[in-house]
């Protein structure tokens, strides 16, 4: 696990595509946690084995916006093996704070949100739903 502090700008006129966001030309996931959410606390193996096993790369967003060594020991609890994102990246998909956790994005290649997910997700579910939009 390490944290990535990014910069997340939108581009004029490209709606809801993101270029800052890390991994600009493959899937990605990315997912709103806290430390007080017990679905987060059982979708968390789930995302740790997704990101290990398949080419989806998953990134952690703290919904109560910690950072530096508070987000590093609230990741270290609930044993958050994936990145970590300092800065929310909703807004440059014109994506607003979730109000429901956890929530799970989908992200395409292209940096187009195909997918926006509320409640705990499993590995099976989401390699599933990568697997239908690839086609």
């Amino acid at each position: 696990m390490s944290i990535i502090w990014a910069s997340l700008t939108t581009l004029t006129g490209c709606g809801n595509k993101s270029s800052a966001l890390p991994g600009a030309g493959t899937w990605r996931v990315v997912n709103y946690w806290a430390i007080w959410c017990a679905p987060c606390r059982e979708e968390i193996p789930e995302l740790n084995a997704l990101h290990q096993d398949s080419p989806l790369t998953v990134f952690a967003v703290n919904y109560d916006g910690q950072t530096g060594e508070t987000l590093t020991q609230q990741a270290a609890e609930l044993g958050i093996r994936f990145e970590l994102l300092e800065q929310d990246p909703g807004p440059d998909f014109g994506i607003e704070r979730p109000r429901v956790l956890p929530t799970t994005l989908l992200i395409d290649p292209e940096g187009v949100v195909t997918d926006i997910l509320v409640g705990p997700q499993t590995k099976e579910n989401l390699a599933a739903l990568w697997e239908s939009r690839q086609s």
